[in-house]
């Protein structure tokens, strides 16, 4: 069996972060292990706190985790702290593996998760992943883009980035992914209910890393991912008063 290793916040109410990454890595038939960046008190409403874990203690959960298993892949999501960041490059800078980068800064409504000292530190970890997954608003933060001829201006990126939602559809939902050679491919699919999809962004990062673990081709993995999360949504058991988590198990 094929294991991943997530870098992530903990979700209290199970949609998101590290939880939705475990139960997205077992529908795909991969086994996922943890290092925790930070404590959240959340439900489907909101976020009322955030511990943030001492760096040393992560850095130490990842050292844990390499020294015993052989890691196929390694997704990256909430990062709290510059000093965080920094534990997690010197972590991850050497290995040969994918590494996908969710690069959490702005949420999808728009509001700023991480302070300005942060997102300088996070580009400093773009060099050493395999492919980036920001939304609308970190695309805008992190790479100045707005549109396809946007992103069609941008020559020879440091890696793989897959633009995810960039266009507002009311039937589907568009993601453009710009290859490292500077190629683009776009990658659409219905759009499924709004209201619940509470941590969406968290299990499609982990599903392509989880694929991409079986050896899945990245275009491959992408497009396998999108439908997961298209059916996972659609079949979402609608818990909780607010935005709802998805079903990861799609039974």
């Amino acid at each position: 069996m094929k294991v991943v290793l997530s870098i992530a916040g903990s979700d209290s109410g199970g949609g998101a972060g590290i939880q939705a990454d475990i139960k997205t890595a077992q529908y795909h038939g991969v086994f996922m292990t943890t290092a925790i960046t930070a404590l959240t008190a959340q439900n489907t409403l909101g976020v009322s706190q955030v511990v943030v874990l001492d760096p040393s203690f992560v850095k130490e959960q990842i050292i844990s985790i390499l020294s015993d298993f052989d890691i196929s892949a390694v997704k990256i999501g909430m990062l709290g702290s510059k000093s965080l960041i920094t534990e997690i490059k010197e972590c991850i800078k050497d290995l040969n593996i994918p590494i996908i980068l969710d690069p959490v800064a702005i949420s999808r409504a728009g509001s700023k998760l991480i302070d300005d000292e942060a997102i300088e530190s996070l580009k400093e970890l773009f060099k050493y992943s395999f492919l980036i997954t920001p939304n609308k608003y970190e695309a805008k933060l992190f790479f100045d883009v707005n549109s396809i001829e946007d992103i069609k201006k941008l020559k020879n990126p440091q890696t793989n980035i897959l633009f995810k939602n960039m266009f507002e559809d009311k039937n589907k939902t568009i993601d453009i992914l710009l290859k490292k050679d500077s190629s683009i491919i776009k990658f659409e699919s219905p759009k499924a209910d709004e209201k619940n999809t509470h941590g969406t962004g968290c299990s499609y990062s982990s599903s392509i890393a989880s694929l991409l673990a079986k050896d899945k081709y990245l275009e491959e993995a992408i497009k396998e991912a999108k439908t997961y999360i298209y059916k996972a949504i659609k079949n979402a058991p609608n818990l909780g008063k607010g935005n709802g988590p998805i079903n990861h198990s799609l039974k």
